[in-house]
């Protein structure tokens, strides 16, 4: 599993005046990661926007100011420590969004989506299929969901999405692929997912670098 940024079919170009760095990082726990190294992270990569993946909080229960220049937007899950999402920017977005419009897909704190004058930024957590893939049809469901939640917004703006989309796309992404051909995270189901992703014209930056 890895943290990946997608740029869409009009994302090739530079976005707006300037190049954006943009950095994602499911963080398993923010509270845990700030008593170790999250800030100085964040000073040493000078990100202009930080997409944070499974906070596991709400803000009221992170006693953290943040560096000045960043603003930041939550979209934190309704049962207490568990998923959610975090979007810390320098850049000053002109609306955000919580969750993809769909009431059943967005109790778990998932989507963010940051509209900029230039392009859309899609902050995501996918719903992990579980080790018995009791939640493999839902995560299904979820993809085609959030897909075309990703082509509504394109139809007005360029769209960027990046996040933790739990899923080893290809066999290359794993040590030992043959074994892990059922496993939660690397069925044919989840791979197609991601495959859908692509046909949609979106650019895996971490396969295309």
């Amino acid at each position: 599993m890895r943290d990946t940024v997608f740029l869409g079919p009009l994302t090739r170009r530079p976005i707006g005046f300037a190049p954006v760095k943009i950095v994602s990082w499911n963080v398993n726990g923010l509270r845990a990661v700030l008593k170790k190294n999250f800030l100085e992270f964040l000073d040493h990569e000078q990100p202009d926007i930080l997409c944070v993946q499974e906070t596991k909080a709400a803000p009221e229960q992170v006693e953290q100011t943040w560096p000045r220049e960043f603003r930041a937007y939550w979209n934190s899950a309704q049962k207490k420590g568990y998923s959610g999402v975090l979007t810390l920017t320098r850049i000053p977005p002109v609306k955000v969004t919580l969750g993809i419009g769909v009431p059943e897909h967005d109790n778990e704190g998932r989507v963010l989506t940051a509209e900029f004058d230039d392009f859309h930024l899609v902050n995501v957590y996918v719903p992990n299929s579980q080790r018995e893939l009791t939640r493999l049809a839902y995560r299904q469901e979820w993809d085609r969901a959030f897909l075309e939640h990703l082509r509504k917004l394109q139809r007005t703006k360029p769209v960027v999405f990046c996040g933790d989309l739990n899923v080893a796309h290809k066999e290359i992404d794993l040590t030992h692929p043959k074994a892990n051909v059922r496993n939660h995270g690397f069925t044919i189901e989840e791979r197609s997912g991601f495959d859908a992703f692509v046909r949609a014209g979106f650019i895996d930056t971490f396969r295309e670098f």
